[in-house]
C-alpha cells in the first residue's frame, strides 16, 4: 500500500450524515493536512447494506468510521463489526443518547433519521440549513443525490430563497441554476424524479427582476437581463425539466411560502 496515500476515515448514517462529518473534521484539525480522506456514506437503510459497505470498504485495509446510527438493528450491526474486527469505529450518537436516558431516566426513541424528519429539534434544523448553504446555486453536484429536494432553475427564479425555507422546515435541499449553452452536471440525472422540481416564471418578470440585480451589483441591464438572454435560458431549463420529467413549480410573483408548501405537499403525497 502506497505509504504516502491519506487514511480513510468514513462518516456512515443513517441520516444525512452532516453532524457526524463535522465532529469528525473538527477532530481532523489536530492531524497534518492531507492524513485522511473523509467519504460520507449516508441513509444507511438496512443491515445487508451496511455489512456490503463494511466489508467492501474496510475488510482489507484500515480505516476508521465515525458513525451516528439510530436504527437499533443497524447500531447492533455495527457493535457486531467493531466486535469482530471488521471496523474500527467511535459511536457520535451513542454516547450523548445513553448520557440523556441515564439524566433523564427515560428509554431513547432510536428513530431512524429522526433528527431529518421530525420537523420540531434543533439539530435537525441546524444540520437541513447547513445542507443548504453547502449545496446552493450548484456547488457540490456529486452529493445531490443526498438531498432530499433538489430545485432547478433558471436564475433568479427562487431557487435560494426556496431553498433556506425547506431547509428550515427540515428538509436537505441542494439547487442548480439552469443556464442556456451549459450542460447541467450529469449527477442531476440520477436523483429520483420525484425530488426535483423545476422553478418557472414570466419572462417579463424575470427580465425586471434579473435588470435590478444586476444594477445592485454595479452593470445595469447588460446580457444577463436581457430579453433574449431570459428566453434561451428559460427554454434550456424547461428542456431539461422535460429530460427529467420533474414536477413544475410556478414562482413568479408568488409568495415563497406559497410555492414551498405546494414542494412540502407534493413530497407528502409521494410518501
Amino acid at each position: 500500500m502506497d505509504q504516502t496515500a491519506p487514511h480513510r476515515l468514513y462518516v456512515v448514517s443513517d441520516s444525512l450524515g452532516e453532524t457526524a462529518e463535522q465532529v469528525s473534521r473538527a477532530a481532523l484539525t489536530q492531524f497534518g493536512d492531507g492524513e485522511f480522506k473523509v467519504t460520507r456514506a449516508p441513509r444507511m437503510s438496512s443491515v445487508r447494506q451496511l455489512q456490503d459497505w463494511a466489508y467492501t470498504r474496510c475488510r482489507d485495509a484500515p480505516c476508521a468510521v465515525v458513525y451516528t446510527l439510530a436504527n437499533p438493528d443497524l447500531r447492533a450491526e455495527m457493535d457486531r463489526l467493531v466486535e469482530t474486527g471488521v471496523v474500527q469505529a467511535v459511536d457520535v450518537m451513542g454516547a450523548t443518547v445513553g448520557l440523556l436516558s441515564e439524566i433523564s431516566g427515560r428509554e431513547p426513541l432510536w428513530r431512524s433519521g429522526g433528527t431529518l424528519r421530525t420537523g420540531r429539534g434543533t439539530l435537525q434544523w441546524f444540520e437541513a440549513l447547513e445542507f443548504a448553504f453547502r449545496h446552493d446555486d450548484g456547488k457540490h453536484p456529486e452529493e445531490l443525490t443526498h438531498a432530499d429536494v433538489v430545485l432547478i432553475g433558471a436564475s433568479r427564479t427562487s431557487k435560494t430563497p426556496l431553498s433556506m425555507y425547506l431547509a428550515f422546515r427540515g428538509h436537505a435541499v441542494a439547487n442548480m441554476p439552469l443556464m442556456a449553452d451549459v450542460e447541467p452536471p450529469p449527477e442531476l440525472f440520477d436523483v429520483e424524479r420525484r425530488k426535483v422540481f423545476g422553478l418557472m416564471t414570466e419572462p417579463d418578470l424575470l427580465v425586471k427582476i434579473r435588470a435590478k440585480r444586476a444594477a445592485e451589483m454595479g452593470s445595469f441591464g447588460g446580457s444577463y437581463a436581457s430579453r433574449d438572454a431570459v428566453e434561451r435560458d428559460l427554454t434550456a431549463a424547461r428542456r431539461v425539466m422535460r429530460r427529467i420529467g420533474c414536477t413544475l413549480v410556478w414562482t413568479g410573483d408568488r409568495a415563497i411560502e406559497e410555492a414551498a408548501q405546494e414542494i412540502i405537499r407534493e413530497l407528502d403525497a409521494e410518501q
